[in-house]
């Protein structure tokens, strides 16, 4: 099979960035994110529904939002799982 053979598929890319320069900073995750911090600092534990419906009284947000924020907070080491499937602090 030659190389011009070879078909490629092209797939539209959605990312959400941190800090989005074509959107409102209000619709980001690194503010989004600072709403699950508070709720975190307030209670050390909370299991991953509780988490996200004290989130959405302060702040409404779409699951999948809410998701990449625990993502890039984990991933920044502020918020960890621990043993019993709990979403705490790491402060």
């Amino acid at each position: 099979m030659r190389l011009l053979d070879v078909k490629f598929l092209k797939t539209p890319k959605i990312t959400t960035m941190l800090l989005p320069d074509n959107i409102h900073p209000e619709n980001s995750i690194y503010f989004n994110a600072a709403f699950v911090i508070e709720s975190l600092r307030n209670n050390q534990k909370f299991q991953l529904l509780d988490l996200y419906q004290e989130v959405k009284t302060k702040r409404t947000m779409s699951f999948s939002i809410f998701i990449l924020c625990l993502d890039w907070l984990y991933l920044i080491d502020v918020a960890r799982i621990n043993n019993l499937g709990e979403i705490e602090s790491c402060s």
